[in-house]
């Protein structure tokens, strides 16, 4: 884990313009969420943009609330966004054949004020499991939208 971030991707039969739109919309993160603790958009625009904050209801055992920082954005091919603890999730879109997306999660604690206190709790795993059941539901969310 020297390089502290972990990836994975997904082919999705959509092409990236239909995918980030999804991915820029904060109200429709619970809708794909595989790690089970994204409910809904409390706060912040309808359509992310660079430097835009928004709020989320999330439940981890608790209910509870965080506030997120869009940190990186070009349209159409990349969006992260960071909370307090200054660690990334980030969706990386790359365009594959004809109209599909390979997009890629990655969470990224390589800027985490403090990285050593995700790893000994063991959010690196856990956030990977997460990631490999949000990508499917992502697929299946974008491709029911077309």
């Amino acid at each position: 884990m020297s390089e502290r971030r972990v990836t994975r991707d997904i082919v999705v039969d959509a092409p990236p313009s239909a995918v980030f739109e999804v991915l820029a919309d904060p109200r429709a993160h619970g809708e794909f969420d595989g790690s089970g603790t994204v409910r809904s958009a409390i706060a912040g625009p309808a359509r992310l943009s660079l430097g835009d904050r928004f709020g989320m209801s999330m439940r981890l055992g608790v209910p509870y609330t965080i506030n997120n920082e869009v940190v990186e954005f070009e349209e159409g091919r990349r969006i992260g966004w960071r909370h307090v603890g200054h660690h990334v999730w980030r969706y990386e879109l790359e365009p594959v054949g004809e109209g599909s997306t390979r997009v890629s999660e990655t969470f990224d604690w390589s800027t985490s004020r403090a990285p050593w206190l995700l790893e000994l709790v063991g959010y690196p795993a856990t956030n990977t499991r997460g990631i490999e059941a949000t990508l499917p539901r992502l697929k299946a969310y974008v491709e029911g939208r077309s």
